[in-house]
């Protein structure tokens, strides 16, 4: 063999070793990524995480090539992970179905889905132009099964288009071409395109503008990409709080003159015989209208204890302004992360105990769980797990304990996190079909 041979063998065998020892390092650290995922996905089902509450994503392992383009576009954190080369989901239940990783995938391998095989969530008729069974009536946003923000927003004008193409229009003078009920991203964005598009319209909410959003504790991130508003155009807001996202739409609503009326609850939407509808109201005042728009949340009304003296000015069931709050005794009721994002923000002022009917948290975002067991441990916050309220006094409150003693504490306030009641028996009064879906395909994206 000569000289020059050998160098070039030696060459070759450098370059071959390196070309080995780089496909190793990279095969290694893909079987090290994939056992960390199965970590995460073991730890998820362990916490609660694992199974999904809401519009989520479904990976066919048959079409994935592990891309990991999915994982890349989701904004959030665990959601997504490889295992095998196959994407697969860890923490479903935190997922807000912001859709990134759907419009990501190379190779169409994800679908959105609403619901379980095993756990159905029940969901309205709505055609694709967002009308029910019932002609006239018309859902948008988290009701249908989409609750991202920027989402809704973009379904309420939608739907207000699609009343528009019905000519389904004022037939009398005291009749209004729609009412829009619920004041959130959806029934906001849907009074500023009926504004747009010269409908008579006025929106009502039951509780305060914002709808849900109002509800967050003031701090809480409520959007992460721009929206389209009707009459003003694109918002480009990252990282924006509720309170900041609040103002922006009082501006906007300000400035357009909407009829808004809050504090006001839809008892009940009665069709009449020539095709419109009588909207009845807990304050008694009744609307006449061609159309409905409903952008309620699915949640519908606060979940109540039924307790005696739930009734009270102490009781509330959402946290308003908690930096206003100081030197109260005060019982946060629930588990969940409203729960321990409310009482994280009120324990520097106050004394604040915890009180939850189960033995373990579960379902919590880690963050939540990592604070709230900080809190716990530095005795900021008193949790007592297993526990209930039976009754709310004025200075007082009774608690029955997991052993089944009682314990009466001192109190000033009681902040009610036990989620929200279905609005399911308000639509079918109205006559909209309620189907319970399992693993339902959301075409609609």
């Amino acid at each position: 063999m000569s000289e020059v041979q050998l160098e070039e063998t030696i060459i070759y065998g450098v370059v071959f070793l390196l070309c080995g020892l780089i496909v190793f390092l990279y095969l290694r650290k893909k079987s090290s990524d994939s056992n960390k995922t199965v970590q995460k996905v073991e730890t998820a089902k362990e916490e609660g995480l694992y199974e999904p509450v809401s519009l989520h994503p479904y990976i066919d392992p048959n079409a994935c090539i592990g891309s990991g383009a999915c994982i890349t576009a989701c904004p959030e954190k665990d959601i997504l992970g490889i295992v095998n080369g196959k994407a697969t989901v860890i923490n479903a239940s935190n997922c807000v179905g912001h859709g990134a990783c759907f419009h990501a995938c190379p190779v169409e391998a994800i679908t959105l889905r609403i619901g379980t095989e095993k756990r159905g969530v029940d969901l309205p008729h709505v055609n694709q132009n967002f009308e029910t069974n019932v002609k006239g009536i018309y859902i948008a946003g988290e009701l249908g099964g989409m609750g991202l923000i920027k989402n809704s927003v973009e379904q309420g004008h939608q739907a207000i288009e699609s009343i528009v193409k019905s000519k389904k229009t004022v037939k009398k003078a005291d009749c209004l071409d729609v009412v829009i009920i619920g004041a959130g991203p959806a029934g906001i964005s849907a009074s500023l395109a009926a504004k747009k598009a010269g409908l008579s319209s006025i929106t009502l909410e039951q509780d305060s503008l914002g709808g849900t959003v109002f509800t967050f504790p003031r701090s809480k991130i409520v959007m992460t990409s721009p929206m389209n508003l009707p009459l003003y155009g694109k918002v480009k807001l990252f990282d924006t709080s509720k309170d900041e996202l609040l103002q922006l739409w009082k501006k906007v609503i300000n400035e357009h003159n909407l009829q808004i009326i809050e504090n006001t609850k839809v008892e009940n939407i009665i069709p009449l015989k020539d095709g419109t509808f009588k909207i009845v109201t807990n304050t008694e005042q009744e609307y006449l209208a061609c159309n409905v728009l409903l952008s309620i949340g699915r949640r519908g009304s606060p979940r109540k204890l039924d307790v005696p003296g739930e009734n009270s000015q102490k009781v509330a069931y959402r946290l308003l302004e908690p930096e206003t709050i100081s030197g109260k005794k005060i019982i946060v009721v629930g588990g969940g992360d409203s729960a321990i994002e409310s009482a994280m923000l009120l324990k520097d002022e106050n004394e604040v105990i915890l009180s939850y009917r189960n033995d373990k948290f579960s379902r919590l975002k880690p963050k939540n769980k990592e604070n709230i067991l900080k809190a716990e441990e530095d005795n900021s916050i008193r949790i007592i797990f297993e526990s209930n309220i039976l009754s709310i006094n004025e200075k007082d409150v009774l608690l029955r304990l997991k052993d089944d003693s009682t314990q009466q504490m001192e109190n000033d306030l009681v902040y009610i996190f036990a989620g929200g009641e279905l609005p399911t028996i308000f639509l079918e009064k109205v006559g909209v079909n309620i189907t319970k879906r399992f693993g339902y395909i959301l075409k609609k994206y």
